[in-house]
């Protein structure tokens, strides 16, 4: 059984359609990306997967759960965490503070026992405290817990938004545009990041991305929606040369022999 498997999924804004039938699964342990050129729906399925937009048809399964209908908390104690195109952190919070925020959907004290100062509460703050610091430490932010997270780099900020997604121990992680506006540099590591979460933790990875650099050298499987259809789905070596994925890149005179790599 996949770990998510979405089935003749539509989502309709209006009269307009986002989605339209779409099939997709990815099984545990994978990493896969969705491509396809601005508006093909991209970000659209993930909202539909998180819980940001209920599915008009169809339906999303994870770990055996219908997510139909679940809000977004209810769909992150699943198991399904997420970063976005556009960081979202809590600017003036600390760094150590936002990954703390990410811990809510498996802490179990009550606003009662942080009223009160319960001991179960307070034991239950120092391990998160505790375990935060780790988070920090892993993703290369070590020591820097204390620092507002409107003051840090961008590149820390994005490992920063990927640290608070993982506080909730999610068996499946969106990434959106994870390397957006980073630099070569940043983007390589980010790349060697992205493949650790995956070997060391288990975590099974999807993710949208522009960079086809990445795209190409992280994922096991792509799929390409292109007008909330999908019209490819594979390996990497053969999406590159999918004419259906030439051509919504390039157009319809784009060369038989053009690649996916020279469209970007």
């Amino acid at each position: 059984m996949p770990l998510l498997e979405a089935k003749s999924v539509v989502k309709r804004f209006g009269g307009l359609v986002a989605i339209n039938k779409l099939d997709f699964s990815i099984d545990e342990g994978a990493i896969v990306s969705i491509i396809g050129p601005n508006g093909a729906g991209k970000t659209t399925f993930f909202n539909c997967i998180s819980g940001f937009y209920q599915i008009d048809e169809g339906e999303i399964n994870f770990a055996g759960h219908s997510t139909k209908g679940r809000s977004p908390d209810q769909i992150a104690h699943l198991g399904i965490s997420r970063t976005y195109q556009n960081i979202r952190l809590f600017s003036a919070m600390t760094a150590i503070e936002n990954i703390m925020v990410g811990m809510e959907p498996r802490l179990r004290s009550s606003w009662v026992g942080a009223v009160l100062r319960l001991p179960g509460t307070v034991h239950e703050e120092e391990e998160a405290l505790q375990e935060a610091r780790q988070l920090l430490k892993f993703v290369g932010l070590g020591g820097k817990g204390d620092i507002l997270a409107r003051n840090l780099p961008y590149g820390d900020q994005r490992r920063l938004e990927i640290a608070r997604a993982l506080a909730s121990k999610p068996r499946l992680l969106l990434l959106d545009e994870p390397t957006a506006g980073m630099n070569p540099r940043e983007t390589a590591e980010t790349t060697q990041f992205i493949k650790m979460l995956r070997d060391e933790l288990g975590i099974t990875i999807l993710l949208i991305e522009h960079d086809m650099r990445v795209v190409m050298g992280i994922s096991e499987d792509i799929t390409v929606l292109d007008y909330g259809q999908k019209i490819a789905q594979g390996p990497p070596a053969k999406i590159q040369n999918d004419p259906r994925v030439i051509e919504a890149y390039l157009g319809r005179g784009a060369a038989a022999s053009a690649t996916i790599q020279v469209a970007l």
